[in-house]
This record gives C-alpha cells, sequence and structure tokens, in this order.
C-alpha cells in the first residue's frame, strides 16, 4: 500500500515536471519556427495531450489513496482541475473552430473554413446588416455590429441574430463571434465555434474551483487555518518596526551655462494647455500632447525648469532657438556616435549633416535593438517636424460634406465646401497668435486663444469632454508622473530592508519609525488612488488595458497589502515600499508612449478588468514571498543563529503563497473565459496563457508541503521562492518583449 502510494506520488509530480519542460521548449519553439508548428507538433500532439491525462489521472489516484478524499475542499479543488481538463479533451474531440465571411445583398451560405478545411453549417446564414460605431468625435471604432438572418429548415420563420465585440449570437450549438470587417463597411468577418459538450464541462470545472478555493479557507483544518495558528505567530517571537529615512534628495536641474531658449510665460503657455486637441484618436486638453512632447523627447514632463506647455509652444513658435538646444534623449551609444554627440542629449540640428538626414531607416543588418533604437530617434525627429509645421495642431473642428465632424490642423487641407469666414479664421487664427508672439503683446495672446476655444465649443459642442473630465485629465497630468513616487520609494525601500534585517538581529523595536512608515505608505496609497481614479474617469474605462496602467495598479495593490499586513508580519512594510517602487518604476518607463487611448472594442469587458486585478494581486504577494525569502538568505549568510527567524519567515511566506496561488488559478480562468465570450475559444496556447500557467504550475508544488517534504524546510522553501519568481518576471516581461503573442497589445 505504501509504495504504491510512493509510485503514485512520484509519478504525479515527475509528470507535472515534465509537463513545465514541455510547455516551456514549446514557447521556444514557437519563437524560432513559429505558433503553427509549436501547436501542431507540441500543444496538440498526441504526446501532450496523454501526458496532460496521464498527470489529472496519476494526481487523482495518488490523493484518493492517499487518503486526502476526506478532506472535501482540498478533493474537490483536485476534482476542479480534472474536470477542467476533461473539458478541454471533449473540445478537442468534438469542437469546431472557424471563419465566415459575409457580405450585405449576397446569397446566403451554409460554409464556413476551419483550418482542416471546409465545415457546413445545418443552417443558412446572410448578413443583412453592417454597422460601425464610433467614439463620438473621433474615427475610432467602438463596435463593430452584424445584423444576421438565419434560414433553419427546422424553424417555421426566418430568424435574426445580432453579433458585436464580446456579444455573442447563438445558434443550434454554433455561437458566433465578431472578427472583423471590410475596409467598405458591407462586409464582415465572423468567428464559428461549435462546442456543444466541452464549454459545459469546462465551466463547471471553473465553477467547482472557484467553490473549492472558497471553502479551503474556511476549512478548519486546513494547511492555511493551522498555519494561521502557528506558535511563532501566536507568541509573537519577532516583533515589527523598522526605520524609515524619508528623506528624498531633490533631482533639480544642476545649474547651466547655456542660455535658456526663447519660451513664453507660464501663464500664457497654460492658455494654450487649455485648448480642446484631436490627438491619438479621442479629444483632450492640447496640454495633454504637450507633456507627452515633451517626456518623448528627454525623458521628463518638464524641462529645464519650463513647463511642458511652455517646451511645446516654445517649439512652435522660437523655433530657431530650440533646434540647437541639447534636449533629445538618445541613449544608444552607436547612435551618438552616428550623430556625433559625445552624451546622451542631442539637437534637432545634430540629425541632418552635410550629406543629409544621419539617421535612415534600419537595415536588415542591423541587429533588433538597433533597429528599435533608430526608429525612436526618427519618431522623436518627426515628432518635432509635425508641431513645427502645424500638423500635429488638429484644433480646429470642421463638419464636411457628408455632415461628420472632422479635426484639421492648419496646415490641412479644408473642405471645398467651408464657410469663407470659418475658412479664414482656421488658417489665420494662429498665424494672428504668432504675430502678437512676436510682439510680446500675452494678454492680446490669450484673447485670442479664448476665441479659439470658444470656436471648438461651438463647433463640437456635441462630442467635447464635460468639463469635469477635461480638468480632471489637466489634474492628472500635473500629478500623474510616477518618477518621485518610484525613486523615494526604492529609496526608502532599500533602507528599511537593511534596517528590518538589523531588528530581527538584535530584536529592537522603533514604534515611532513603525508609525511613520505606516502614515507614509498611507500617502502614497491615497496618491496611487487618486492616480488611477483620475486615469479611469478620464479614460471611460478602468485603467487595467496596458503596461503602465497595470504596472501603476500592482504598486496600488502592493501598498493596500501592506497596509493590511503592516500589524502582522515582520518587513511587510519595506516589503510594500520595494515593491511599490519596482512596479513604478517599471510604470515610468512607459510614460514616452502616448498615455491614454481610447479601449480596443475586445478590451470592453468587465471580465478583463477582474482579470487584471487578480492577476496583478497575485503577482504582488508572489514579490512579496520573493523578498521575504531573500531576506532569509541574507541571513544565513551572515549569522548561524537564525533558526527561529528563518522559520517565522517561511510561515509568513507559506501564508501568502496560498492566496496568491489561488488568485493566480482564479485570475487564469477568469481570463479563458473573457477570450471565450471575446473569441470563441477559452485557450489558445498564447505564450503568455502557456507562460502563466508554468508560474502556477511552479507555485503550486511549494503547497503540497505533505507529499513534496522538502518544502517543509525553511531555507528550501526561501530559495524557492526567490528562484520561482523567474517565472512571474518571464510571464510579465519575457513574454511581452522576447516572445510575443497575442498579449503583447495590452501591455504596450
Amino acid at each position: 500500500m505504501k509504495t504504491n502510494v510512493l509510485w503514485l506520488r512520484t509519478l504525479s509530480f515527475g509528470l507535472t515536471g515534465l509537463l513545465v519542460c514541455a510547455l516551456t521548449g514549446a514557447t521556444l519553439v514557437e519563437k524560432v519556427h513559429g505558433s503553427e508548428l509549436a501547436s501542431q507538433y507540441i500543444y496538440r500532439s498526441p504526446f501532450v495531450i496523454g501526458l496532460w491525462g496521464l498527470t489529472a489521472l496519476s494526481g487523482l489516484l495518488y490523493i484518493i489513496r492517499y487518503g486526502m478524499a476526506r478532506h472535501t475542499a482540498t478533493f474537490a479543488l483536485h476534482l476542479s482541475l480534472a474536470l477542467i481538463l476533461g473539458g478541454a479533451f471533449v473540445t478537442h474531440l468534438t469542437g469546431v473552430q472557424g471563419r465566415i465571411h459575409l457580405r450585405q445583398g449576397e446569397a446566403p451560405t451554409r460554409l464556413f473554413v476551419t483550418s482542416e478545411g471546409i465545415h457546413r453549417l445545418p443552417f443558412d446564414i446572410s448578413l443583412r446588416e453592417f454597422n460601425l460605431v464610433y467614439y463620438p468625435g473621433t474615427l475610432t471604432p467602438m463596435d463593430f455590429i452584424s445584423n444576421l438572418d438565419i434560414q433553419d429548415a427546422a424553424a417555421d420563420s426566418m430568424l435574426t441574430g445580432t453579433v458585436s465585440m464580446n456579444r455573442i449570437f447563438r445558434h443550434r450549438n454554433y455561437r458566433f463571434y465578431q472578427s472583423g470587417y471590410d475596409a467598405d463597411g458591407r462586409g464582415s468577418t465572423l468567428s464559428i465555434a461549435y462546442d456543444p459538450w466541452g464549454i459545459g464541462v469546462t465551466y463547471a470545472g471553473y465553477a467547482l474551483l472557484l467553490v473549492s478555493m472558497v471553502a479551503f479557507f474556511f476549512q478548519r483544518e486546513s494547511r492555511f487555518r493551522r498555519l494561521l495558528r502557528h506558535p511563532l505567530l501566536r507568541r509573537g517571537v519577532i516583533h515589527g518596526a523598522l526605520v524609515i529615512l524619508a528623506a528624498y534628495p531633490a533631482t533639480a536641474e544642476g545649474a547651466t551655462e547655456r542660455k535658456m531658449p526663447q519660451t513664453l510665460p507660464n501663464e500664457t503657455a497654460k492658455h494654450f494647455g487649455n485648448l480642446y486637441i484631436y490627438y491619438n484618436d479621442r479629444i483632450c486638453p492640447l496640454q495633454t500632447v504637450a507633456r507627452d512632447f515633451t517626456v518623448k523627447l528627454c525623458g521628463r514632463d518638464s524641462y529645464r525648469g519650463l513647463s511642458a506647455e511652455q517646451v511645446f509652444t516654445g517649439w512652435f513658435f522660437y523655433y530657431d532657438d530650440w533646434k540647437t538646444e541639447p534636449m533629445i534623449r538618445i541613449k544608444d551609444r552607436r547612435l551618438q556616435k552616428r550623430l556625433g554627440i559625445s552624451g546622451t542629449e542631442a539637437c534637432l540640428t545634430d540629425f541632418i549633416g552635410q550629406n543629409g538626414y544621419k539617421l535612415d531607416g534600419p537595415t536588415e543588418d542591423d541587429e533588433e535593438g538597433l533597429r528599435r533604437n533608430i526608429g525612436e530617434a526618427n519618431e522623436k525627429f518627426n515628432l518635432v517636424s509635425m508641431l513645427c509645421t502645424g500638423s500635429l495642431l488638429r484644433i480646429y473642428p470642421c463638419h464636411d460634406a457628408e455632415g461628420m465632424l472632422v479635426w484639421y490642423s492648419p496646415a490641412d487641407k479644408l473642405p471645398a465646401e467651408t464657410p469663407e469666414a470659418q475658412w479664414v479664421f482656421i488658417r489665420s487664427s494662429l498665424n494672428y497668435v504668432a504675430e502678437k508672439v512676436n510682439l510680446k503683446e500675452y494678454a492680446e495672446t490669450g484673447e485670442i486663444l479664448e476665441k479659439i476655444r470658444k470656436y471648438q465649443t461651438k463647433e463640437a459642442a456635441e462630442v467635447l469632454p464635460g468639463e469635469t473630465r477635461f480638468q480632471a485629465e489637466k489634474l492628472y497630468n500635473r500629478i500623474g508622473n510616477t518618477r518621485m513616487p518610484a525613486m523615494l520609494c526604492v529609496a526608502v525601500g532599500l533602507l528599511a530592508f537593511a534596517f528590518g534585517i538589523r531588528q530581527i538581529l538584535t530584536g529592537r523595536t522603533w514604534t515611532a519609525a513603525k508609525h511613520a512608515g505606516t502614515a507614509l505608505m498611507s500617502l502614497l496609497c491615497a496618491y496611487l488612488t487618486l492616480v488611477l481614479v483620475l486615469r479611469g474617469y478620464v479614460s471611460g474605462h478602468a485603467p487595467l488595458t496596458n503596461g503602465h496602467e497595470t504596472m501603476t495598479f500592482m504598486a496600488w495593490c502592493s501598498s493596500l497589502l501592506t497596509l493590511v499586513l503592516h500589524r502582522r508580519f515582520t518587513l511587510v512594510s519595506a516589503f510594500g515600499f520595494l515593491v511599490c517602487g519596482l512596479s513604478l518604476t517599471v510604470a515610468m518607463m512607459g510614460e514616452s508612449n502616448p498615455r491614454i487611448t481610447l479601449l480596443m472594442p475586445v478590451l470592453s469587458s468587465p471580465l478583463l478588468s477582474l482579470h487584471v486585478v487578480v492577476i496583478m494581486t497575485a503577482y504582488s504577494l508572489l514579490a512579496f514571498t520573493m523578498l521575504n525569502g531573500l531576506v532569509a538568505l541574507i541571513l544565513r549568510a551572515t549569522r548561524h543563529d537564525t533558526a527561529i527567524q528563518t522559520e517565522y519567515l517561511a510561515v509568513i511566506s507559506r501564508l501568502m503563497l496560498y492566496p496568491a496561488v489561488f488568485l493566480l488559478a482564479a485570475g487564469i480562468f477568469i481570463g479563458a473565459v473573457w477570450a471565450n465570450v471575446s473569441w470563441g475559444r477559452y485557450w489558445g496556447w498564447d505564450p503568455k496563457e502557456v507562460w502563466a500557467l508554468i508560474t502556477l504550475l511552479v507555485y503550486a508544488s511549494s503547497l503540497h508541503t505533505t507529499s513534496l517534504s522538502r518544502f517543509r524546510r525553511p531555507m528550501f522553501l526561501h530559495a524557492f521562492c526567490v528562484a520561482a519568481f523567474l517565472t512571474v518576471l518571464i510571464t510579465y516581461f519575457g513574454v511581452n518583449f522576447l516572445l510575443g503573442g497575442m498579449h503583447s497589445y495590452a501591455n504596450n
């Protein structure tokens, strides 16, 4: 009996390890040879399918023979995973996926295309009408809507149906999803999924997983509940406090002997920032464009004490002064050499040589990093050119012959039917502003700008953002820079980390420092809350759709978790500041790209927001366990009498691992439901999906302390938590920058 149990345990965990290796190799094969080959020869191969089945079967047999079936929640949790795999297998055997292209006015059809060839529907389908819905006042699609007619011999009358983004049409177990549309707006491409049995089994597995995970935390004799009653926590062997040095070295601009380029007074520049502008496929304050422009060029939202609006208007009105100003940041040394500059800052004139433009487009001989850097440098040069020629300033709304509102810049060709007075105003108003600026008549400049704004509100009143939203975006632009909070959090976190280790070794408690740390973290949490609320309000959707937003949200999660746990766990404040600082640093790295965009239609789903919230919370907890393990490793390397401290830290890590792994599992399956609603398939073996699954499998092993005795050893657990965090880094960063895939769009 015992031999059989040991054999089943070895087989179950051995197969799981083999699965992790196979999935890791598959993502590398996909990168080199493409997704089709990886799907055919690895993901959907009989070997891997059989490997999944054997893993699930051996795991269930093991927990039954081991006697875990009497622990209802634990057994149900493992059973749910087997049920999910069973549903996937049923889908593999009976499901069909394909696409159908329909045109308005064409005869009904039954044929659609799959990877295996042509299939037939049991009914006729035709496109009655296709509608493309835009965001108000823009040319950015908000939704694609296909109105369908169904002719089915089994029905007594003609059926109709509607398909749009995140809205499925179902008929006779066939599901239709909006996939694309023709350029002329008279045709639509629909994804078709037929899976009469697999989805039901899979969703039953998802439901059982959710119920069993919740029940696990309420199960009296679960390992999590036993950890909460651990003697080290009850007796408070180690009391938490840390010293926080809140001093922050200012990053003020150093003294410079360079003459300041000409610019407008700050108040006059603010008048420009108060104009509406059509930018990045939406209507926003010109201040937003000025900020993006300045950050894009020099990496900061101000320059030599000048506001973003002053920099922006300086380039527009005083081009001759600014073209020799070394403010264009070039980090690649190879490009610095090509431009003939000795540092990281280039002038616009450095881009032009005797033989013309110095940075021609990248060639095939250039490696990928150089090509990317050349593209970024060219983008900066082109951005300045667009501003100086006026083509960036799309500040004039005007209705065309069809009544559609279009925003024009002074350099654009206006519709022939534009009234003469309106045509003259659009063509001459900025020239008149430039004349007043040249004469330094700034009061008159402000009056003309106010007339332009009144023109905007008159012509585009029905599509302009409300004044509250407009002012909220301006406030966000002023406070949304994460550079200073990031640097402050990292500095405080490192100091607190060092002092926290010292406190663990000496047992000394600093009550005042503890209160100061809590107060500082509370301020940080309030600041991040305001930033996320403002960004969400301005964009009109939950701020969880790209890399900058998700990393800011992760910082917020970390700050909130720190405030919740700071009384119970030693070093949690230091971990909180470090995770917040590193998350905000990564968020800061993405700020050189356009900051707020309208949501892609497929991303307009509450399931996506919930998916990101759950996943980022799990990542925050896993980051805490990694830092916890790092502390233990440092203590072990510097002292030998730290058995109690490392055991205490191991208890903390185990307590965090349970909710972290469960949240990660829930987040993955919420994402699967979203994918099924949006695209008709809940799992597509995208590299990010695969690495999220690898991360789950790796971390889940640490919860099986009874079966895997090594995880009962504190130092092994700490080393594991440090090493395993590499899978999180690959999932979030490595996939985006190295492996690519469908999820990359959400991190740009």
